[in-house]
């Protein structure tokens, strides 16, 4: 039986992937940081800190490293700790593991053209924040390292704590207000999918490298933001356009209002405003040649049971 350690299985996406595994009947630890974490009548959940560990934790087949901090408005040195130091030390962690690591469409260039993006692509002369410059030093140190890198974008599902409950915060008497009217095009990614996708690179064991895991196809951000919202509350929510001038003057005051230390958070910052305003559509023809990949529709139905 594999022995496989899955890190950050308190949190949505591996919590996801722990649970595929041990329903697998592979024999999975997870690990993460809450007390109140990960729990499967088939599997073990270990309390741990990665940050501040140092020494060998486990003697296991694979590591599956989804452990991250998502906010884009943390510290570089907190954002750096998890997203980048944690996936640099995965070796000594968990010696001779083979290792997959989870990462993020972040590491891609945020203001450029960003349609049918391949691994490949062209990285950004600089990064929007301590979020997708810590992910992509992750990317780097995983590869490094050996590791497969799955690489999903907005990512969706059972469990969501992120994604759509911050466009739901933000609706007050059904319009939901959004820059530029969020008019722009998307391949979401389902965890399911990078739950699924884990298994087959346990299975088919590819070449290290990187791989994009997204959903089949592309979808226009308002309209399924809508629609997710409509199942979750059974209400119809309308956007409303933000011009876009105002909304990236808020986001660049903001910025400067954190840099001189005015304020620790701001309602809107750069990297968010390119993420809700700027296409990005990922191209997964090579997880699909390398690991038979079948990317799902996307599907937001049952957006009421999240």
């Amino acid at each position: 039986m594999m022995r496989v350690a899955v890190t950050g299985a308190s949190g949505f996406v591996g919590g996801a992937i722990a649970s595929a595994l041990a329903d697998e009947g592979f024999d999975v630890t997870g690990y993460g940081r809450r007390g109140d974490g990960w729990r499967h009548e088939r599997g073990r959940y270990v309390r741990s800190d990665l940050v501040a560990c140092t020494g060998p934790l486990a003697d296991v087949d694979v590591v599956v490293n989804a452990a991250a901090t998502t906010d884009e408005q943390a510290s570089v040195g907190d954002a750096f700790a998890i997203n980048a130091d944690v996936p640099r030390r995965l070796p000594s962690l968990f010696p001779g593991a083979r290792i997959v690591h989870l990462s993020s469409s972040s590491v891609y260039d945020a203001e450029g053209t960003r349609r049918g993006l391949r691994e490949d692509a062209p990285r950004p002369r600089r990064h929007l924040g301590s979020y997708p410059a810590s992910k992509a030093a992750g990317d780097r140190a995983a590869l490094a390292a050996g590791a497969v890198v799955l690489r999903p974008h907005a990512v969706y599902g059972p469990g969501d704590t992120t994604l759509l409950p911050r466009f739901a915060a933000l609706v007050r008497d059904g319009l939901l207000p959004l820059p530029g009217g969020a008019r722009s095009w998307h391949t979401l990614t389902r965890v399911e999918s990078i739950a699924e996708a884990t298994l087959l690179v346990l299975a088919a064991r590819p070449a290290s490298g990187v791989y994009n895991i997204a959903d089949d196809g592309s979808t226009r951000l308002d309209r399924v933001l809508c629609e997710a919202l409509r199942y979750r509350s059974g209400r119809h929510t309308r956007v409303v356009s933000v011009p876009l001038g105002v909304a990236w003057a808020v986001a660049r005051a903001g910025e400067r209002a954190r840099r001189t230390g005015l304020v620790e958070r701001v309602p809107l910052t750069p990297y968010a405003l390119t993420q809700v305003v700027s296409d990005c559509t990922l191209d997964t023809s090579r997880a699909r040649a390398a690991f038979g990949f079948v990317p799902r529709h996307t599907d937001v139905s049952d957006a009421a049971t999240w």
